[in-house]
């Protein structure tokens, strides 16, 4: 003899939602605290919560480069990034390399040699360009393609900006 067993219907799943969390992020210098959920990225809690709105969201994959920002002085894509996995880092972003009265010098190259056209890409080009020289590994032309191939351009100005990470890596290392 076999027994049966039916269940009760089970009530509707109470959705459960993380509370958000204060997270201080130490942006271009100065620390911010917010108030954010736990799976809020970098890119999203730069522009939407701090207004910074250079670093740009392009493909929202890892896959363009437009979202690149320096953390602790590397270059990453803040797009694949928690902001909460950044708490106690320097981070920096395009608007924390220069002022219009004082350009960074990737910023000046990048204006004395055209390097770029519509304009999107360029935050992110100028970060990861920082990046490679902070890496010091890029000393020659292809070097610097290789290392700069994970930020792409629509608009191809991919020569213009060579010339101007090059540029600078040369007045820095006092060559040319």
């Amino acid at each position: 003899m076999s027994t049966h067993y039916i269940q009760k219907p089970l009530s509707p799943p109470v959705a459960a939602v993380a509370p958000a969390q204060p997270v201080t992020l130490h942006v271009n210098g100065q620390d911010h605290t917010l108030h954010i959920a736990p799976w809020t990225t970098l890119l999203d809690a730069l522009r939407e919560y701090l207004d910074l709105t250079g670093t740009k969201k392009g493909c929202d994959h890892g896959q363009c480069g437009a979202c690149t920002v320096l953390v602790d002085g590397k270059r990453i894509n803040s797009c694949l990034s928690l902001a909460v996995m950044q708490e106690g880092c320097e981070i920096q972003t395009i608007e924390g390399l220069g002022t219009e009265e004082n350009l960074h010098p990737l910023q000046q190259a990048f204006i004395d040699h055209d390097a770029f056209q519509c304009g999107y890409c360029t935050p992110g080009q100028i970060c990861s360009a920082q990046g490679l020289i902070n890496e010091g590994r890029a000393k020659t032309t292809a070097e610097i393609r290789e290392l700069m191939s994970g930020n792409l351009c629509r608009c191809g100005a991919y020569s213009n900006i060579l010339t101007a990470v090059e540029e600078v890596i040369h007045a820095q290392n006092g060559t040319r």
